[in-house]
């Protein structure tokens, strides 16, 4: 039998692509990736989340051509499966990786636990701390069961030679997700955090939560941030500190902002002592990461940026049912998600700016994407 591929350019949104080809069963041909670059083809991010996807289905197709700027891949059967192990390098965060992951957990076969092993913090990813203190609560707003969902962190690691380890449970979805009619953002209750630091003295921790304090108390009294030091094993590979914070409000939202300071790992030089670049200091990382949160918090909406996308993804995989959510500014990944998932997923989201409060209102029907796979077995 023929199979009908669709057809797509560039390396613009490539995981994304790739989810919503899974999800909808669509096979693709991705052309054209990067090949005016210098380095032309895939990247090894890329490469490992192809890796990924063929350990959680069963019969799905990967060919990469020998420059590695074209990619054909046919969505196989996703099985899901427990005592996975998949290595996600040093390029991308673990990140990268968990939220594409978190969803195709819930539409397998059978539960999903795997451990993933990389960069546990750093990078533009979200770091595996918002994960377990934000991501999780967005998917319980969606009927996902608290039950067999969890993130455990055994080791942390940061760029550039990562050496974190991070254990991922997802139980599958019986049948479908619940709709949300989620537009109450509430108020802010109190702020909860973690801090975290590898291979450098501890003290880097409490000048960073002094100086996030410093902030916060002024507005809240309900400010706990936690400390978390590792040594030896634990503690990868590479000296690093940071800090993820998350606001709380009384609707039940979750607005999170995370940071990260270590060495960046340079594609051109293998010396890293060549130059010492400067660091932040903790004081700055703790001042600096407090305003990034009290911005997201600003914004309004049920979700801070960074996890626009999935909010509109789990709305269009909803039974054929209204999901109304509400979120601050539309970010540029959560624009290009809204467009991805029209053109794979065939869901259009009506978009309504609410002036009073300067933040968007949005509506859509959902595909009603059931768990087959769970039915075969």
């Amino acid at each position: 039998m023929k199979t009908n591929y669709k057809r797509l350019n560039g390396s613009k949104n490539f995981r994304l692509r790739l989810l919503l080809s899974t999800l909808s069963s669509t096979p693709v041909i991705i052309e054209s990736i990067r090949d005016d670059e210098t380095l032309p083809g895939l990247r090894p991010h890329e490469i490992s989340f192809l890796r990924l996807l063929e350990k959680v289905s069963d019969d799905c197709v990967v060919e990469i051509n020998e420059t590695g700027t074209k990619l054909k891949y046919k969505p196989g059967i996703l099985i899901g499966g427990k005592g996975l192990v998949h290595d996600c390098g040093v390029s991308r965060a673990i990140g990268w990786f968990l939220e594409p992951l978190l969803v195709l957990g819930l539409f397998g076969k059978k539960g999903l636990t795997i451990r993933l092993k990389g960069i546990t913090n750093g990078g533009d990813d979200p770091s595996v701390d918002t994960f377990k203190s934000t991501t999780l609560n967005v998917l319980r707003k969606f009927g996902v069961s608290g039950e067999g969902l969890g993130l455990k962190v055994e080791s942390r690691g940061v760029m550039p030679l990562g050496g974190g380890e991070v254990v991922l449970s997802v139980p599958m979805v019986h049948s479908s997700l619940t709709a949300v009619n989620w537009v109450d953002a509430g108020r802010i209750k109190r702020i909860r955090g973690v801090s975290f630091s590898c291979r450098v003295s501890v003290q880097f921790e409490n000048k960073m939560i002094h100086s996030a304090r410093g902030i916060f108390n002024r507005l809240l009294p309900d400010v706990h941030i936690f400390t978390d030091h590792k040594a030896g094993a634990q503690a990868g590979n590479s000296p690093g500190y940071g800090m993820s914070l998350v606001a709380e409000t009384n609707s039940g939202c979750f607005i999170s902002a995370d940071s990260t300071v270590s060495r960046e790992r340079r594609e051109d030089e293998m010396d890293f002592d060549d130059e010492k670049e400067e660091l932040a200091s903790p004081e700055d990382v703790g001042e600096q990461l407090a305003c990034v949160l009290l911005g997201e918090i600003e914004q309004g909406g049920v979700v801070d940026s960074t996890h626009q996308a999935l909010l509109f993804l789990l709305c269009a995989l909803c039974p054929q049912d209204i999901s109304k959510v509400r979120v601050g500014k539309l970010s540029p990944y959560g624009i290009e998600s809204l467009r991805l998932i029209k053109e794979f997923l065939g869901v259009t989201f009506d978009i309504k700016p609410d002036p009073h409060t300067g933040t968007v209102i949005l509506k859509c029907m959902g595909c009603g994407l059931k768990n087959f796979s769970r039915k075969i077995s």
